[in-house]
């Protein structure tokens, strides 16, 4: 990727089941923005099919309302003990890259080690180091919430950076 260009948008995504969290950060002169933060509910009550119809749905509608450039998401980790877990988080997965995919809308995916590394320096940052660093990047008073909100802006970030040193 090179240079993204002042205007754009990049959205990020921390892909689950019952709760996406997803950011929106735009490119300025000054450096990335954010847009907009927020979750897409999959809900934990109702059946597979309906949470990945909720899932597919709300993420058209941020697609709708911003049109990224480009789409980062976090890569798929599970610890061999829950092997469902994984299962399920990959049919999340698939249907939020194929969201993406069906506008043409590049899809990068970035391990959640990767990501912690370049904002802080450290791959296996804990969640409020993480969000600190969130805050300080964005120029945020408060850490976003629920998590997936900050996880999402996250990997938005590191796409952005990693975008700029690949030029």
């Amino acid at each position: 990727m090179t240079d993204a260009t002042i205007g754009e948008k990049i959205l990020g995504i921390d892909p689950g089941l019952n709760i996406t969290g997803y950011g929106v950060l735009e490119i300025t002169a000054s450096g990335p923005k954010l847009r907009e933060g927020g979750v897409i509910r999959g809900g934990s009550d109702r059946s597979l099919e309906a949470r990945l119809r909720e899932l597919y749905t709300g993420l058209n509608e941020v697609l709708d309302a911003f049109q990224p450039a480009a789409m980062a998401i976090e890569e798929l980790y599970s610890h061999y003990e829950r092997p469902r877990t994984a299962i399920l988080m990959g049919h999340a997965r698939g249907v939020l890259c194929l969201a993406a995919a069906q506008r043409d809308i590049p899809i990068m995916h970035y391990a959640s080690t990767q990501v912690k590394r370049m904002l802080t320096g450290n791959g296996r940052a804990p969640k409020n180091q993480m969000q600190l660093a969130i805050c300080r990047e964005l120029g945020l008073a408060a850490p976003p919430e629920p998590p997936d909100v900050a996880d999402a802006l996250a990997i938005a970030l590191c796409h952005h950076h990693l975008g700029r040193k690949v030029a």
